[in-house]
């Protein structure tokens, strides 16, 4: 936790915002605009639906954002790419790297921790174990840290994808390899996909403080209410005179259903086979 905190950048307290705000350290990153190649423009659905309607709360407002095209080395195999910029997005938490392969096709990809301006990483069936490389995870070690897993063949990354987050071969079953995902899960995996070598980059995401509410809002987060200070018709705790109990046996989302350490996932999934522990609550 220290070496975090040295990694996290702290203001002067001249306003109470600032007080105990901290923010990642982005004297890491090389450039602040994107390759203009590489980016469109979005439109946000900011928690609405297709009709219009609120179908996710708290989500609204924000700074406009550009969308960056993340590319996945296993699309080029054996054709190394060359790191030229250590990049910010705000659409994750974690870094990105622009990339020119060795044909000069410029790409962004998912940045590791401890990524440097020219490195030169690979994707290969068989490649060298370093930082950044992709293999298939049949020929990745056991316990070695990798991210950025495919679930089926040459679908591209999916899982293990945010900032700081690791994880790893536990075991290898026939064709597939089980890893042990960063909530505790212990997931099959075919051994034919492809992953990256290495831990996401911005460890210290997790642990900067906000300090203000006002960040949040930049963010696109709107304000999150306690269902204990509503009224009955707006939410099942609602209700009473003074700060009282919820008046229930357990705890219920705005909508009646069970809420808080309740297992919400369908008993007959199709990918339940494919899990042999849950994950951690």
């Amino acid at each position: 936790m220290k070496n975090q905190l040295k990694q996290l950048k702290q203001y002067k307290p001249t306003t109470s915002g600032l007080r105990k705000m901290t923010v990642v350290d982005f004297s890491v990153l090389t450039t602040r605009k994107p390759k203009k190649k590489l980016t469109s423009g979005f439109k946000r659905a900011v928690g609405r639906d297709q009709t219009g309607q609120i179908s996710v709360r708290h989500k609204g407002g924000g700074a406009k954002r550009k969308f960056r095209q993340i590319f996945s080395l296993d699309k080029k195999i054996d054709m190394p790419a060359k790191i030229e910029q250590i990049e910010y997005d705000p659409n994750r938490s974690a870094f990105i790297v622009l990339a020119s392969f060795k044909d000069k096709t410029p790409a962004y990809l998912l940045a590791w921790d401890g990524v440097k301006v020219g490195d030169m990483v690979v994707a290969g069936e068989r490649t060298e174990i370093q930082k950044g490389n992709r293999l298939k995870l049949k020929n990745i070690p056991n316990g070695l840290s990798i991210f950025d897993v495919e679930i089926y063949p040459g679908q591209g990354g999916k899982l293990v994808r945010s900032a700081g987050a690791a994880t790893s071969i536990v075991a290898k079953e026939g064709n597939f390899v089980h890893l042990k995902m960063p909530s505790g899960e212990i997931r099959k995996i075919n051994k034919e996909c492809f992953a990256s070598v290495g831990q996401v980059s911005n460890p210290t995401h997790s642990a900067q403080r906000i300090g203000k509410a006002g960040r949040m809002r930049h963010m696109g987060i709107r304000p999150t209410v306690r269902g204990k200070a509503m009224h009955p018709a707006a939410h099942p705790h609602g209700g009473g005179e003074g700060v009282n109990p919820i008046g229930l046996k357990y705890p219920k989302t705005p909508w009646g259903k069970p809420a808080r350490g309740v297992l919400t996932r369908k008993k007959n999934k199709y990918s339940a086979r494919m899990i042999i522990q849950r994950r951690k609550k």
